[in-house]
């Protein structure tokens, strides 16, 4: 049976949307939205209307009507924790993400501007692994700080995605596998995959330093410098994430950049880079501990992974844990399209949100 399947996602800077008709992609389309455009809203969800009526406009200018669709699905925002997998948008997820975000991120609109489709073409929208996937064990939560908890946030679509990809590839389920998948991107997060489940995470601030982003930095001298006075708390969070990392060593956030740099013999992008991938395979390392080192596989995916010379670093230090895959890419949108045709098909069951109102 044909399915045809509309995915939004919603990103800082732009929309983008695609059609599948099952898992092939018939058209994929990125909208930039200028800083000026942006500085228009006071708040994320204050940003709909207009990225509905972009949202419309590609769908017009390819002939499409809702009514075309067999569900539509969005990037999932910042919910308070979930499980892994498709939810149906519903009031209560639409009320959390317009009123009681966890959080102020564009992908909290994509459950909104899904269910605005979905409802004039008659079908379910859904949202498929979004940011607050949490599935740690008991024990992954805890800090020497009972009031710092540990929370899973990283890039859980692309991840998962990734991680059925190898399932399928190799023959077997998902949850038959023990796998550790490291995102790479302008935030760098890994999680270790067992039973189905993510149940351990190296988060973007708590591991390797990324293109944007600082990483795991040494406590007491991150204490001295909060409280120097140089900085504000909006400062200090811009240096921790979109200031950090690349940005700050070599004033670039592209690893091409850096790359082509290196090749022409400029050694202290050289130690940056290196240290990065070094840093990674310190984390994969962190997290075979948690299997007690019964890894299956390693999968390295997200952008930077297309990066011959970082994905090499990462291997050789690795290796002798577990084989890696290399899948480079964001693979979002066929993320969140293949995961609502698994649960057009009945390979996946549909989870409902709710929440408990005092």
């Amino acid at each position: 049976m044909e399915y045809m399947i509309l995915a939004i996602n919603p990103g800082s800077t732009s929309t983008k949307v695609a059609v599948y008709k099952n898992e092939n992609k018939q058209f994929a389309k990125s909208v930039e939205h200028s800083t000026a455009e942006l500085g228009l809203y006071k708040s994320v969800a204050e940003q709909y209307p207009m990225r509905l009526e972009a949202l419309q406009k590609i769908l017009r200018g390819y002939g499409y009507e809702p009514t075309d669709f067999s569900a539509v699905v969005g990037r999932g925002g910042l919910l308070p924790p979930v499980r892994s997998g498709a939810y149906e948008v519903n009031e209560v997820m639409l009320e959390r993400l317009k009123y009681r975000p966890v959080f102020e991120h564009a992908s909290n609109l994509g459950a909104m501007l899904a269910y605005e489709i979905a409802v004039k073409a008659g079908v379910s929208a859904y949202i498929y692994d979004p940011i607050a996937v949490d599935e740690l064990e008991p024990v992954a939560r805890i800090t020497g700080l009972p009031e710092l908890p540990r929370i899973s946030v990283i890039h859980a679509l692309n991840m998962r995605a990734m991680a059925l990809r190898t399932a399928k590839k190799r023959g077997c389920l998902y949850s038959q596998l023990c796998l550790i998948v490291v995102h790479l991107g302008g935030g760098i997060s890994m999680s270790v995959h067992q039973g189905g489940k993510m149940i351990d995470i190296v988060s973007d601030d708590e591991g390797p330093f990324s293109p944007e982003r600082a990483g795991r930095l040494p406590g007491t001298k991150l204490a001295e410098l909060c409280f120097s006075g140089r900085y504000d708390l909006k400062k200090i969070q811009k240096i921790f994430r979109g200031a950090g990392g690349l940005v700050a060593h070599l004033d670039t956030n592209k690893a091409l950049e850096v790359e082509t740099r290196i090749k022409n013999g400029d050694k202290e992008a050289e130690l940056v880079y290196y240290a990065m991938a070094y840093q990674v395979a310190k984390g994969i390392g962190e997290l075979a501990t948690v299997v007690r080192g019964n890894v299956d596989a390693i999968v390295l995916t997200g952008g930077i992974a297309y990066s011959g010379m970082l994905t090499q670093w990462i291997k050789e230090r690795v290796e002798f844990i577990a084989p890696v895959e290399v899948m480079p890419g964001e693979n979002e949108m066929e993320s969140l399209a293949w995961g609502a045709l698994r649960v057009l098909r009945g390979e996946e069951a549909v989870h409902i949100y709710e929440e408990l109102f005092e």
